[in-house]
């Protein structure tokens, strides 16, 4: 199965009330333990890659590890750059095979991201790729993402109403409460359904993304802080909120951290029970598997999307 874009995805998703993982990939360990749980929880699939990520695998060799599970896994499989911040990134992804694009203008004046965003869907649509859009600002640090509290804002649902509307975007990634990173919230995380209802109520049928939607599981956290690492207090989304959210418009929801944290604890529990191992296989083969299971426990008790190809 050719890779597709993710205007059926969404079309199946909303009307059925679920989501589909969007989950970033760095190489091919992380592609693996994906596809692998997407194959046998038979669930759609986003794989996504920031500009970050494909500077450091390289595009040919990330276009080719996707193509293998294509091959691999016969699904139904979107590839997808997150947070491109330029004209010039989403083209060129565009170009190279990817069948949808993120374009990052959220850090703009409304109008500057209207206009940047419209750039990127004209070139993207005549070739049946699709184009998410993004409005408001999360707080946290992914890749080259770094947003402070103070400069974080929630969407504001009149102006994703005109956003949508101006620049015939695909989809688009609104801030309502989740944030980027192993983040710590002040208090308990809280997610304004307010905001997405409004939203909703304005562009009926559209797709909507979470970014920053990982939640921090603590058996890995724990493993980490055990083994060396130092991450007190460590939140994420609860996920009751985004099974909720994943039941209402949001057709996407954006997984990284969580996949990160799996992976780094597995490998520094391999070297701490054998501090002599210096073959590559014996310590990512767990972490490839704690990766397995993290996302076919996300694709079951949080996308909802299990069974739906």
């Amino acid at each position: 199965m050719p890779l597709v874009s993710t205007t059926e995805m969404f079309k199946k998703a909303y009307e059925e009330g679920y989501a589909i993982g969007a989950f970033n990939v760095n190489n091919m360990e992380i592609i693996q333990g994906i596809t692998e749980a997407a194959k046998e929880e038979n669930a759609p699939l986003i794989l996504q890659v920031s500009a970050g990520a494909r500077k450091y695998a390289n595009h040919t060799y990330l276009m080719k590890l996707v193509e293998a599970a294509l091959i691999e896994t016969d699904l139904p499989i979107c590839l997808h750059l997150d947070h491109g911040d330029s004209f010039e990134l989403c083209k060129s992804c565009i170009d190279g095979g990817f069948t949808s694009v993120m374009i990052d203008g959220s850090h703009l004046s409304l109008q500057d991201n209207i206009e940047l965003t419209r750039k990127v869907v004209e070139y993207a649509h005549p070739r049946n790729i699709t184009v998410e859009g993004e409005l408001g600002r999360l707080a946290g640090v992914e890749d080259d993402v770094n947003v402070s509290d103070e400069h974080a804002f929630y969407t504001d649902p009149a102006e994703a109403e005109e956003f949508v509307t101006k620049t015939k975007v695909d989809s688009l990634a609104i801030a309502i409460g989740t944030s980027h990173g192993a983040f710590k919230f002040k208090g308990e995380a809280k997610l304004r359904f307010d905001i997405l209802e409004d939203v909703t109520q304005r562009l009926p049928g559209f797709p909507i993304v979470l970014h920053g939607a990982s939640s921090v599981l603590p058996e890995y956290v724990e493993i980490i802080n055990k083994f060396g690492g130092k991450m007190p207090g460590a939140k994420g989304v609860p996920e009751e909120m985004l099974r909720k959210a994943a039941q209402m418009a949001v057709c996407k929801i954006n997984i990284d951290s969580d996949l990160r944290l799996a992976m780094t604890a597995m490998i520094r529990k391999s070297f701490s029970e054998d501090p002599a191992n210096f073959d590559p296989r014996k310590y990512l083969s767990p972490a490839r598997e704690a990766i397995k299971q993290v996302v076919k426990h996300k694709l079951v008790h949080v996308l909802g999307c299990n069974g739906k190809v």
